[in-house]
């Protein structure tokens, strides 16, 4: 690491290795002193603005666990996206219908399926218990087992030095060295008090602020992108901000992935809070309309179907299973007679009908072990907006 580009930043200092053979940055505890610019202002209160409105949208539908369920899924593979998976939304779904025998296999699925796990532990274990450095390692600890990088202690604190460059470089021509481990656990404890104290900042500056500083920590070998984006989440849910994990920041980190590296950065070499915070704002502002224009889409979708079975006969069965579709958009005939608790020619002659109705897909031109796909409700989860409406 180059220190000289980081040497006069006011938002940390660099520090040489106990052994001399490195230098490392260790940022300063928060909160930094901030400059409200009147377009920092206006980013925020856009932000807000947005916020609110999909919070009131979660709390006024009847049913938000239709869209929890996949709004989870999409922000696992596009977060894990960005660590180089290349497993899709269908790939996740077929993972947790157990069909992956019937499937060509995506080696990056458990990885994406890890997230959701994770994500889910998270949540429940908020109900009863602070988000704190404990809680990180445990959701690390569901992340990292059973995939690349499980050899790397999950969910512990590293205990040698990591550091982010090109691939194959060393500590002196990496891009980024974290703080070496001393100074990284008095970096995290100040961190875990910064995300229990009463701050005077707004909670979404807050939150662009927690994102930086545990990217900069890098308390982690391997998996700290993840955990830092999951915690965007959990702290909006914690924080009261959002009734349900309903707004994800991957999808727009995705799409601006070099303009996040570069601003993270920007902050540790020369202290660029504003422009971060103002990238945040922004990300969040455009993923909660994408969130509310996306749950629209997904509501009206179930209306329509459940329009078209309204009348039918068993109507109440069948529809728990169209239901049950935007839980499982990728399901199985002994899926729909475990959740629903009937016979096995019950639960095809439901598939039937949806087949029928071509709601329903069949996807492995089997004649056993058959595996159904709902192509519309997959399309109005993941696709670009523009091209659902």
């Amino acid at each position: 690491m180059d220190p000289e580009a980081f040497r006069d930043s006011p938002a940390g200092r660099i520090v040489r290795s106990v052994e001399g053979q490195y230098w490392a940055y260790v940022p300063n505890p928060l909160p930094p002193k901030l400059a409200w610019t009147p377009s920092l202002v206006a980013a925020l209160s856009d932000a807000d603005r947005a916020l609110g409105e999909l919070s009131g949208l979660g709390r006024s539908i009847p049913n938000p666990h239709l869209l929890m369920i996949p709004f989870v899924r999409r922000e696992a593979v596009l977060s894990s996206r960005i660590e180089g998976t290349q497993a899709s939304l269908s790939d996740l779904y077929a993972y947790e219908a157990a069909q992956l025998s019937l499937f060509e296999q995506q080696p990056d699925v458990r990885e994406v399926y890890n997230y959701v796990q994770a994500l889910e532990y998270g949540l429940e274990r908020l109900q009863t218990f602070p988000l704190s450095l404990r809680l990180i390692r445990e959701i690390h600890q569901r992340l990292m087992t059973g995939v690349r990088g499980e050899h790397q202690t999950p969910g512990e604190f590293r205990r040698s030095q990591n550091w982010i460059g090109a691939p194959g470089c060393t500590l002196n021509d990496a891009t980024y060295v974290p703080p070496p481990v001393p100074e990284m656990l008095k970096a995290l404890d100040k961190f875990e008090r910064f995300l229990h104290e009463l701050a005077s900042l707004p909670p979404l500056a807050r939150l662009g602020l927690i994102h930086y500083q545990f990217e900069a920590i890098h308390p982690f070998l391997d998996g700290n992108g993840r955990v830092g984006r999951l915690l965007v989440t959990l702290l909006l849910c914690a924080w009261n901000l959002l009734p349900e994990p309903l707004l994800y920041l991957s999808a727009y980190f995705v799409a601006h992935q070099q303009t996040y590296y570069d601003l993270l950065l920007s902050v540790s070499q020369q202290g660029s809070w504003g422009i971060w915070l103002t990238f945040f704002f922004h990300g969040i502002s455009s993923q909660a309309r994408d969130a509310v224009a996306r749950a629209q889409r997904i509501q009206n979708l179930r209306e329509r179907y459940r329009e078209q079975f309204q009348t039918a006969r068993a109507a109440a069965r069948l529809l728990r299973v169209v239901d049950l579709l935007f839980a499982r958009p990728l399901l199985t005939v002994h899926q729909i007679e475990d959740t629903l608790n009937v016979s096995t020619p019950t639960a095809q002659g439901y598939i039937n009908r949806l087949e029928d109705a071509g709601i329903l897909r069949e996807i492995t031109g089997q004649a056993r072990n058959r595996a159904y796909q709902a192509d519309e409700i997959l399309e109005a989860i993941e696709a670009p907006l523009e091209s659902g409406r």
